[in-house]
Parts: structure tokens; C-alpha cells; sequence
């Protein structure tokens, strides 16, 4: 049984088509890597997972009484972003708003918080301001927040962007161990390289489209050409 399903899914804004006849899943615990072109609709489609967008057609089904509320989320970072004047403990504290929607904050989601703020190595940076951050410090809180949301599902919209190697190879560390831990990862990433080696699934969206395992897209059309591609660069 799938935990979410897209059924001859469409996508587009403003009445404008990007991607049709999509059809995946993601069973509860799978990596789903989502790849493709720059404009191929990668980000419409997350937001469309999150209820943001509506589709254009079909339909996206959830299952084990799960539903786009509890999914939790790291958007692609802007520079307003950046320049957020929270302590990194508001920031993380904010993403419980998503499961209640109240405007105050009970022990348990002051406990959740720090409980997330450990588990990405933050707690000591608890009382810092977030723009006094680097990128890589950053994008811990963001993701500690995002887990304040959920403890099933996290949606990341290009996660490593703009970060050195080092600190994007411990990104990619955190990721795969809270998949360990049990949590779905639905994950865009310009990075072919990266989704090959860590997710279980890759759908690749653009001028055809493909789902299938990580294998099974390394010996497909789409696969082989966007990953020499990559490997060009």
C-alpha cells in the first residue's frame, strides 16, 4: 500500500500545463529522488504535494490516514530568507504550527523543538540569531523546523543548494539517517550523482518522463543521457 500516489497527475500555473500523465508513489520510509530540466515543473510538483497548488488533473492520493498537513517542508532558501531576524529556537519552535495552527506553544512543542534542534546540531546555536548563520547552520534549523511539522514525511526542494562540498556531503549524511530512522524523504536535486546513490526511487520529469527504482533509471533513456550529462560538467 502506498502512503502517497499520483494518479494522471497534471501540473501547471495560471492555467499554463507544465507536465502530464504522471503516475508514482512513495511507499512509507522510501528516498524518492525527484530529477529533470530546469523548468520541467519539479517545484510545482512539491508544491502540489503540499497543497499549495491545486493540479491541473488527475489527482494525488494519500493513505495510513496521512495528509499534506503533516508533511514537512524545506523550501529552496531566498536571500529575504537568509536575512531572518529570529533566534534559531523561534525558527525551529515555528514549524509545530503546522500540525495545530494555535498561537501559542504547549511543553510539548518547546520539547519536540529542542529534541529536533539536538538531533540536527544546533542546540548550542539555540539562542543565535538565524542570519548571523552560515548557510550550512542555516539549513540544520530550517530542517529541525521542518521535522517540528511531521514525523512521517519531509518534502526538500534542493536542500544542498549553494553549499561548499563538505557541508553538503553532511547534509546529505542527515537526510539518509532520518530515512533510517524512518522518515519518507521526497527530495528534488539537480545533483543526478547524489539522487543515484541515495535514493531508492528516482522520478525524472522533463520532455519524458520516468519512475521507476535507481537501477532501473540507470539503464533507461532518460537516465542515461542525464547522467552523462551531469558527469559532463
Amino acid at each position: 500500500m502506498p502512503l502517497i500516489k499520483a494518479v494522471d497527475l497534471s501540473l501547471g500555473y495560471d492555467s499554463h500545463t507544465i507536465v502530464e500523465n504522471l503516475y508514482f508513489s512513495v511507499e512509507a520510509g522510501e528516498y524518492l529522488c525527484i530529477v529533470g530540466e530546469n523548468g520541467s515543473g519539479k517545484s510545482t510538483l512539491l508544491k502540489t504535494l503540499l497543497g499549495l497548488n491545486s493540479p491541473v488533473g488527475g489527482s494525488i492520493e494519500f493513505f495510513e490516514g496521512l495528509t499534506n498537513k503533516e508533511i514537512g517542508y524545506l523550501p529552496q532558501q531566498t536571500l529575504v530568507q537568509r536575512d531572518f531576524p529570529a533566534t534559531v529556537a523561534e525558527i525551529v519552535l515555528s514549524g509545530n504550527q503546522a500540525r495545530h495552527r494555535r498561537f501559542f506553544y504547549s511543553q510539548e512543542d518547546r520539547e519536540l523543538a529542542g529534541s529536533n534542534m539536538k538531533k540536527m546540531g544546533i542546540y548550542d546555536l539555540k539562542d543565535r540569531c538565524y542570519r548571523e548563520l552560515s548557510g550550512g547552520q542555516q539549513q540544520r534549523v530550517l530542517l529541525a523546523r521542518a521535522l517540528c511539522a511531521t514525523g512521517r514525511v519531509l518534502v526538500l526542494d534542493e536542500p544542498v543548494s549553494g553549499l561548499d562540498p563538505k557541508v553538503t556531503m553532511q547534509m546529505y549524511d542527515l537526510i539518509l539517517n532520518l530515512n533510517k530512522e524512518g522518515i519518507t524523504i521526497i527530495m528534488i536535486s539537480h545533483d543526478v550523482n547524489a539522487a543515484i546513490k541515495y535514493a531508492d526511487h528516482i522520478l525524472h520529469i522533463g520532455d519524458s518522463i520516468f519512475f521507476g527504482t535507481k537501477d532501473e533509471y540507470l539503464k533507461s533513456k532518460e537516465g542515461s543521457i542525464f547522467v552523462s550529462d551531469s558527469l559532463d560538467r
